[in-house]
């Protein structure tokens, strides 16, 4: 399997880093691993649905 750093990933996903990181930490990023101080993740993984978003039910 081919992974890419955290800093790629963020490249590929338009956000930051740090939010990649984030990511990893909380298990959002499927095949995820650390390896000393750099987070590698699975090239082909697909970026996560923003959990911080609210999503409206019809109200009708």
């Amino acid at each position: 399997m081919e992974y890419i750093t955290a800093q790629e990933a963020a490249d590929k996903w338009s956000i930051t880093r740090r939010r990649v990181q984030i990511l990893c930490v909380n298990g959002r990023i499927e095949g995820a691993i650390k390896m000393a101080n750099l987070w590698l993740i699975p090239k082909d993984a697909e970026k996560p649905a923003d959990g911080r978003l609210l999503r409206y039910k019809d109200r009708g």
